[in-house]
C-alpha cells in the first residue's frame, strides 16, 4: 500500500544528536505495512525522560543494550488522526482519533499479552516510539495497530499526547495504591507527573492533596490549577501535612520526583498501614527500615507506565470525571520550534511541553 494522496511524499521530524540540541531533517512519509497504519500527528509531548537519556547525552536504559536512543525521530507520546490503514487493520481506519501507547513489543510474551508491552521480555522486537523506531515529532507517523487507543471525542489530541505517557504513569501509580475517598494523598515533585497524579487523585475521590515542589516557578503553576489543597516546599511538606490530616500523616503518597530525598519525605509523612508508589525514574531509595516502614506496616508499590488496557480505561475515566489534562499545558511549541521547545522542558518549564506539528493547538 502506498501513503494516501492527502499525505505528502515527504515530511520533517525532529532528531536529538545528544548534545542538548533538537535539529529537523527531511524524510520520507513512510507507507503502512500489514497491521500497521499512518498517522498525521496532531499532538507529541515532551517527556522528562527524553531530556534525561537522550536530550543532553545518548543514555543506555533498562534491557538495552548500548544507548537507548538508535537516531531515530523523537517523541514517545504522540496523538494524531489515521490517514491510511496497511492490509490487516481490523479496528481502526482512516478518519479515527487515536493516541499512541508508546512500546510495540513482541505481542507473544507474557507481559505484552498482558497489554504491558512497556516490559516486554524480548528486546529483539521490544522498540519504543522515538527511542528505537520513529516518534511522534514529525508531521506523520507510522504506528502499529497494536499500539493504538481510541481517543474519546471529549478529549483533545493534546489531551491524547498527555494521556499517552505521563497521565498513564500517574494514573497506574494511584491505582496500585486504590487510592478513594477515605484517604489523603501526598504527591512529591511537581513536573507533569505529579501535576497529573494531583488531578486524577481529585478524580478517584481523594478527600485532601498536598504537593510538594522544590521549585517557587512549579509550585507557583501547580497554585494556579487549583487541583491541591496545600502546594508547599519541601521544607514545609511535613508541616503542611500533620495540618491537612490532623497529625496522623497521609495514607497515600506518590513520588515523581524520582529523588532520593523526594522518596525519602513520602516516608517520612506517610501513616501507619499507608501504601506509597513510586513512579519517578532514576535516583535511589535511602531509609531507616524498621521504624520508618516496617512498624508502620507500609506498602510500597513501584509501577513503570502503565497497561494498554489500563490507558484505554483512563480516557474513559477522564471523560467521565469531566477533566482535561491538556490543563497541566504550559507551553506550546510548532515543530518549526522544536530546539526552543527541548530547550525550555530540559530548563524550567512550569508545566507540560507539548509540539504541535501543524503550529496550532487543534
Amino acid at each position: 500500500m502506498t501513503a494516501p494522496a492527502t499525505a505528502p511524499a515527504t515530511m520533517r521530524g525532529a532528531y536529538l544528536p545528544g548534545d542538548s540540541t533538537a535539529v529537523l531533517r527531511e524524510l520520507p512519509v513512510p507507507a503502512p505495512g500489514h497491521g500497521q497504519l499512518l498517522l498525521r500527528v496532531e499532538a507529541s509531548g515532551i517527556c522528562g525522560s527524553d531530556i534525561g537519556y537522550i536530550y543532553r547525552e545518548h543514555k543506555t536504559h533498562k534491557g538495552v543494550d548500548g544507548p537507548a536512543y538508535r537516531g531515530v525521530v523523537a517523541g514517545h507520546e504522540p496523538a494524531g488522526t489515521v490517514l491510511a490503514a496497511g492490509p490487516g487493520c481490523r479496528r481502526f481506519g482512516p478518519g479515527d482519533r487515536v493516541l499512541v501507547y508508546h512500546i510495540a513489543g513482541c505481542g507473544q510474551c507474557a507481559n505484552c499479552r498482558a497489554g504491558q508491552m512497556i516490559s516486554c521480555a524480548d528486546e529483539r522486537h521490544r522498540e519504543a516510539y522515538g527511542w528505537q523506531r520513529d516518534g511522534g515529532h514529525a508531521g506523520f507517523l507510522l504506528a502499529e495497530e497494536s499500539t493504538l487507543i481510541p481517543l474519546p471525542e471529549e478529549l483533545s489530541f493534546v489531551d491524547g499526547a498527555l494521556i499517552a505517557c505521563g497521565v498513564g504513569t500517574a494514573y497506574e501509580g494511584l491505582l496500585r495504591l486504590a487510592v478513594s475517598g477515605a484517604d489523603d494523598l501526598l504527591a512529591v515533585g511537581l513536573g507533569p507527573v505529579g501535576l497529573a497524579a494531583g488531578m486524577l487523585g481529585r478524580g478517584l475521590g481523594a478527600r485532601r492533596i498536598v504537593g510538594v515542589e522544590r521549585s517557587p516557578l512549579r509550585r507557583e503553576w501547580a497554585r494556579s490549577l487549583g487541583l491541591f489543597d496545600a502546594v508547599v516546599d519541601a521544607d514545609e511538606a511535613l508541616d503542611a501535612v500533620a495540618r491537612e490530616t490532623g497529625g496522623r500523616g497521609v495514607s497515600t503518597a506518590i513520588d515523581c520526583s524520582g529523588s532520593a530525598p523526594g522518596r525519602r519525605l513520602a516516608i517520612d509523612a506517610i501513616a501507619e498501614w499507608g501504601r506509597i508508589s513510586l513512579v519517578g525514574e532514576g535516583g535511589t531509595l535511602e531509609t531507616e527500615v524498621s521504624d520508618a516502614l516496617l512498624h508502620k506496616q507500609v506498602t510500597i508499590h513501584a509501577s513503570w507506565v502503565t497497561s494498554l488496557q489500563r490507558m484505554e480505561q483512563l480516557t474513559r475515566d477522564l471523560v467521565r470525571w469531566g477533566m482535561r489534562p491538556e490543563r497541566i499545558v504550559s507551553d506550546t511549541f510548532s515543530l518549526e520550534e522544536i530546539d526552543a521547545a527541548y530547550r525550555l522542558a530540559a530548563g524550567e518549564s512550569r508545566g507540560k511541553v507539548v509540539v504541535v506539528p501543524a503550529g496550532e493547538a487543534p
